[in-house]
Order: structure tokens, then sequence, then C-alpha cells
């Protein structure tokens, strides 16, 4: 069923217990869980927020200019992606760093037939720099790139166990849905990934997978077959 996919990573799970930075047992254990997808005959591509490190957003709140704070952003996802990339070949897996900013000395320029001519010869893809431009979301950069290099899928790793009404963490209570289209998305206004990258995703018939990266095994066992988290399609 699935030949290819797009793992979209959150910056702020890097960060583990540690409240910011990269927790390196935390990224030991992805990179492990990643190679063993890989494993599995998958072809992996990555994209990695940089909220662990700095939120554009966040600072344009307070009054940074929004493209300043956005560029500042995608230094924080570069950081982050050649993070992992040292993690995933400590473990032997081969990567490359492509990159929507041009940093010669450190990854490859983004460059789509090269990521999916890396993808075919089995090495992992990470995607930093977001889209390059500001105004965009890592997770928006997600649904772009996943189209660019045709994957299946983009596998949206969260810190609980899909999509709910409301937030878990505050809402014991609260109902997890298994199955969602875009539009229950748009509409119910659910926060599973910004709006721009849900209309792109409808617009190309993307489906999302939402889970919780923080249970060992799920993306092996929704790969699989099982069903975990919750799946966003028509």
């Amino acid at each position: 069923m699935f030949k290819r996919i797009l793992l979209k990573l959150s910056g702020e799970a890097l960060q583990g217990s540690l409240g910011f930075g990269i927790d390196p047992k935390v990224m030991q254990s992805m990179a492990q869980e990643i190679k063993e997808v890989t494993e599995m005959g998958i072809q992996v591509a990555l994209v990695i927020g940089g909220g662990n490190i700095f939120r554009g957003l966040a600072a344009s709140t307070q009054g940074m200019d929004r493209s300043s704070a956005d560029y500042m952003g995608m230094l924080a996802t570069t950081l982050n992606s050649l993070a992992l990339q040292d993690a995933l070949e400590k473990l032997e897996v081969p990567t490359r760093v492509q990159s929507a900013i041009a940093m010669a000395e450190l990854c490859e320029p983004y460059i789509r037939r090269k990521a999916i001519r890396h993808l075919e010869k089995g090495r992992i893809v990470i995607f930093a720099g977001g889209t390059g431009n500001p105004y965009f979301t890592t997770d928006t950069a997600a649904g772009l790139r996943a189209m660019e290099v045709h994957a299946d899928a983009i596998f949206k790793a969260t810190k609980v166990d899909g999509v709910y009404d409301a937030d878990p963490i505050k809402n014991p209570k609260a109902k997890l849905f298994t199955k969602l289209s875009y539009k229950e998305v748009l509409n119910k206004d659910l926060k599973v990934m910004d709006r721009t990258a849900i209309s792109l995703c409808m617009d190309n018939n993307m489906p999302i997978y939402v889970f919780n990266m923080t249970k060992p095994g799920n993306v092996k066992k929704i790969l699989s077959g099982e069903k975990i988290g919750t799946v966003v399609q028509e």
C-alpha cells in the first residue's frame, strides 16, 4: 500500500522533557524508529519544525517583523534537520538534507528530481528551511514536498493519539476521531495542520495519518495496516 511516505515531525517533540533545544535521547529514539521503517522497504522523506528553538509566529506577535521571524524559524528547522541527519547516520542510515534556502556548506539545495533520486536509492531525505518563503508553516512545506516527490501519504507525528474534538490534555472526555474528511477538519477548525496545508492536501487528495510519535512502533503499525490514530482523506 505504501511505497514512499513523508513524515512530519514537530520541533517541540525533539525537546523531550528539556523544554527547549534537542534532547539526545528523544533524537536517538526517533532515528531508531525511522530506521526500522526504512528496513520495511519504505522510502522516507522528512520535514521537521523548529519550535523547540524558535517560533517565528510567536516572535512576530511580540513586535518582530513577520518575514524576519519566519526566516529565523527556517534556520531553526535546519538545525533540527542536521541533528537528525547525524543521529540517523550514526545508525548507518544514509541521509541527505536538502534546504529551501541555499546553505552550500551545510546541505544540498532543494532540487525535486535529486530528492526523488535519493529516495529511490534508499536514502532518507530531510527537507529543511520550510518552503523557503515567509508566511508559510512547516505543515505547508510538508504538504508541498509530499506532493512534489509523489509520496503516498503524510504521516503527522504528534504528542497525543490523534485528532480530538478538544484538547485531550485539558479535557479527559475529549473524543478521538478515527476518520475525518478535509472539509470536516476545516469546518470544525480542528488542529491537524494549518488551513493552507489542509487545503493543499484536499486539492491533491493527499491522505494524512495523525498519530502519537511518543509510542514506539506506531509508524510501522500504520504501515502494516493497523488502525491507529486519525486518518484524514476524502
